[in-house]
Parts: C-alpha cells; structure tokens; sequence
C-alpha cells in the first residue's frame, strides 16, 4: 500500500460521501416533490436517469485515460465544480426538461469521480481501504433521505434548498483537492501502463463477464435506492416511515461495507461474494411474501447488508487478476458498466411500472441477483484463468 498522507484518504472518502448524497437524494425527493413542482408521472423519473447515466459513462468510460494524461488533483478538482455547478443549476431549474438536460454535467462529473478514484485506490490501497471507501458512499446514500427529511419535510422548504447545500459541499470539495494538488501521485508513478488500448482489455473474456456483472449491481442497487420510497407509498405507508426504511437500506449498506472492510483480508473474497448474493435474494423473498408487518423493513436490511461488499471485492479482484497492464482499463470499463446499470435498469424499472405496478420491483431485483450469481460463478472457471488472461 501506497504512503500516502492521510488527508488524502479523508478527503476521499469525504467525496464519496457527496457521490452517495448525489445517487440518492432523486429517489427521496421525485415523489411527491420535484414530480408534483414540474407536473410529471411518476415514471418521468427514467428520462432523468438515463441521461445522467449519459454523461456517469462518459466520465466513467475515459476516467483511466484522462487520469493517466493529467494531474490527478485538478480533474477532480474540475469534477467536483462541475457537479456543484449542475446541483446549483438544479436548485434554480424553471422546468424539467432543464433540469433532465442538465443532469448529463452532474453524471460526468460524478463519473470521473468514481471511476479515478476506484483506480487510484486499486493501485495504491488494498480491500480494507477500498471497502471503506464504498463505505463512504453509503454514508452519503443514507444520508440523503434524512436530509430531505429535515430540510424538506419538517422545515416545510422546497426540494430545491436540498440542492443547494449539496451544491455548497461539492463545491468545498472542489477546493479542497486544489489545496493539496501536491499530494496526489500522477496515475503514471503507480506502475500502471495507460497505453494499453481498450481494445485489447476488451479481447478478454472475464472483462466482459466483470461489464456484465457491474451493470447488474448498479441496476440493483440503484433501483432498490430509486425505487423502494415508491414501494413502500404504494402500501400507503407514510412518507417519512418509507424515507426511514430507505434510510435502513443505506445504514445497512454502509455498516456491511464498513464490517467487510474489516475483515475483508481474512476470507476468500469468492466464497464472500456468493454468501452474500445469496443473502441478498432471501432479503428480497422477504419484500414478496411479508410474512410479518416488519418483513419490509428486514428485507431492506438484509438486502442492503448483502449487497455491501461485492462492488470492491470485484474491483480488487481486478487490479489482483489482471495487473498493470490492463487493471485501469478494465476498472474504468467496470465502472462504467455500473453507471449504465444505475441508469438504464431502474430506467427500465420505472417504464414497467404502467404495465406490472410498482408491486412488482422486488422480482425485477431478484432477477439481477440471480444474473450476477451465475455469471460470477462462470467467471470462476478455469477458462477464465490467472494465467491465461495475463498471456493474452
């Protein structure tokens, strides 16, 4: 592991926390807020995912090549203003369609974000910090509905001020990576070789498997957080109860990534990651059958809990498999497959809903458990070996 200063990690981390506020806030504030402000349906809601996932993949997509070629400090530096920038431009959109057109800045932005970062802590760092990383992000996540909460519900303010102060935070963080621009290492000082052409990453088979499995988790992850507040109106459960329980599923998130990181050198990471799809589904049969009127409640958990782990292990299990040559690749390829994921899927999630109810999310969920379960266990196979994929 890189020596690095620890304000590097700190304020890492703390960015992470911002990327969580930014994926979920939407989900909390759509209905009944900006959905009833601007006179939208509540499936209106896939036409602002899908452009952000836009720009997510793009910024994503080129994040290995851009944090190769430039400092490190400055595109983050430039991601966090441009997502402050789009959140403000939120806060005073006259009309949906700006605020949908304007979404594709905060996507590109948060994507060079996730994607730089996930390489630069491949590189440098191991699970542990890799877990909590991640961990950071269901810190943000669990805190965006509490923000909406109190600002939103109980101060009796428009949905635009949560923007606004989440613009404020982007906006320090922007600072505060130009303020330590000189304790970022150049991506090129880790031993990474950013000349390697995507087109031979993409010549090996377990990178497209990882592409497939990534945009599976996202879109499971991501429709859970987008789609569950609806869920659970649609039970005529009470607002803020519904935001709570979205709330339990971010804490249940962000407490398993934070166990995991702990204890995430101490088992082997395919015998974790299959445990925990396997969890996964039993907390969505929970959401199906209700046995008992807590069975909401616990499945999120569950569901959350189970969830935690899978996004680092399989990024690490990259840098580990694939090595310098094509680990930066490959984790921007992953990255961006998530991000069309977190797009597209709960996308498609919502477009169903005329057709199926929202009645019938949890099934939807449970078929991308079930996908990324068989896909990882093909990815197991000898075929896939350590030693082939580093002769190809």
């Amino acid at each position: 592991m890189t020596r690095t200063p620890y304000i590097i990690v700190a304020i890492a981390y703390v960015s992470f926390v911002g990327l969580g506020i930014s994926a979920a806030i939407i989900g909390v504030l759509w209905s009944p807020h900006i959905l009833s402000d601007f006179n939208q349906s509540l499936e209106a809601l896939s036409i602002y995912l899908i452009v952000t996932t836009a720009g997510y993949f793009l910024g994503s997509s080129v994040s290995g090549q851009v944090f190769s070629r430039y400092p490190v400090s400055w595109v983050l530096a430039s991601a966090m203003a441009l997502t402050a920038a789009s959140m403000a431009s939120f806060s005073l959109s006259p009309a949906w369609w700006v605020m949908v057109s304007l979404s594709a800045l905060m996507g590109l932005g948060t994507g060079l974000l996730d994607g730089g970062m996930n390489i630069y802590f491949a590189a440098h760092f191991n699970a542990r910090l890799m877990n909590w990383l991640h961990a950071c992000f269901g810190i943000g996540a669990l805190a965006a509905p509490q923000l909406v909460n109190f600002i939103v519900i109980e101060q009796g303010v428009s949905w635009r001020w949560a923007y606004g102060i989440v613009a404020l935070g982007f906006a320090l963080m922007a600072l505060a990576y130009a303020l330590t621009r000189h304790l970022w290492l150049p991506i090129q000082e880790t031993g990474h070789h950013s000349g390697t052409p995507y087109r031979e990453t993409l010549r090996l088979g377990a990178v497209w498997i990882a592409i497939i499995i990534f945009m599976a988790y996202a879109g499971a992850e991501a429709g859970a957080g987008n789609w569950l507040a609806p869920f659970f109106q649609s039970q005529e459960i009470p607002d803020a109860v519904g935001n709570n329980w979205v709330t339990a599923y971010w804490l249940s998130f962000t407490v398993g990534r934070i166990l995991f990181g702990t204890i995430a050198t101490r088992f082997a990471p395919a015998m974790v990651v299959r445990l925990c799809l396997l969890l996964a589904l039993a907390g969505l049969g929970l959401l199906v059958w209700r046995p008992m009127p807590e069975a909401n409640l616990i499945g999120v958990v569950v569901f959350g809990f189970a969830l935690s782990p899978c996004f680092a292990l399989l990024i690490t299990a990259t840098q580990d498999q694939l090595g310098p040559v094509h680990a930066p690749n490959a984790i921007g390829l992953e990255v961006a497959a998530a991000s069309l994921g977190a797009g597209i899927l709960p996308a498609l999630m919502g477009a169903t809903i005329p057709l199926t109810g929202i009645s019938f999310l949890p099934f939807m969920l449970i078929g991308l458990i079930v996908a990324m379960l068989l896909l990882y266990q093909w990815s197991l196979s000898p075929i896939f070996s350590l030693r082939k994929l580093r002769q190809a």
